[in-house]
């Protein structure tokens, strides 16, 4: 089963991303999406093959944001689409079947094409407005999260799906409570001065809600 929490990096230049993935992994982090925008290809690589032998040393899961050709070349756990990025299927005919596939949702009906297409997991949101990603898209809230969740059958079901965006502390419990699987956050970790305190108290509100 996929980790409840995920990490998603932060930072403009190399040495920012390597410090911030760095003490997310140090401070309780097993689940590491690499998010490094409009980089040179020399730079994302350098980055990637830093990460992934972090993510190794920490035996943590490392997933690259929306690069399908650098996840392969740095041997990657697998990649995370966005919903303009390539499609799953040609993510699979590079990756291969054992590698994990994210796709990103808003809608009840991109969640169901993601399934269809036999992504690992969806990345649900924006929960909320957050200053990370630029261009969001409409905003879901608790109540869009329960009615796409509930608008899947069983089967979908199956196929964990994360609330991102913006999301809180004391926005946990009633997010899980909508049937997700789990959240994947940035801000929250990056700008903590105290990360294990919170990556401890992001967990235990994750694993301590029973899932309805």
């Amino acid at each position: 089963m996929f980790n409840k929490l995920q990490y998603i990096s932060q930072g403009d230049t190399v040495k920012e991303q390597l410090y911030n993935i760095h003490q997310a992994l140090d401070n309780g982090c097993d689940w590491i999406q690499m998010r490094f925008k409009n980089q040179d290809s020399k730079k994302s690589f350098a980055l990637g093959e830093a990460v992934h032998f972090l993510c190794e040393e920490y035996l943590a899961n490392f997933i690259v944001n929306d690069n399908v050709h650098l996840a392969e070349q740095i041997a990657a756990d697998g990649v995370h689409l966005g919903l303009t990025d390539m499609s799953i299927q040609e993510a699979r005919s590079i990756l291969g079947k054992t590698k994990i596939i994210g796709a990103t949702a808003n809608t009840l009906e991109n969640v169901i094409n993601h399934i269809q297409n036999e992504c690992d997991y969806i990345g649900l949101g924006p929960f909320q407005f957050t200053k990370t990603k630029d261009n969001l898209s409409p905003i879901l809230g608790l109540d869009g999260y329960h009615s796409i969740i509930q608008n899947l059958n069983e089967i979908q079901k199956e196929t964990p799906i994360y609330a991102i965006g913006g999301i809180t502390l004391e926005d946990v419990e009633s997010l899980m409570e909508t049937g997700i699987h789990g959240i994947a956050v940035s801000g929250i970790i990056t700008n903590s001065d105290q990360k294990r305190k919170i990556i401890t108290q992001l967990n235990e509100n994750l694993y301590s809600n029973v899932i309805i």
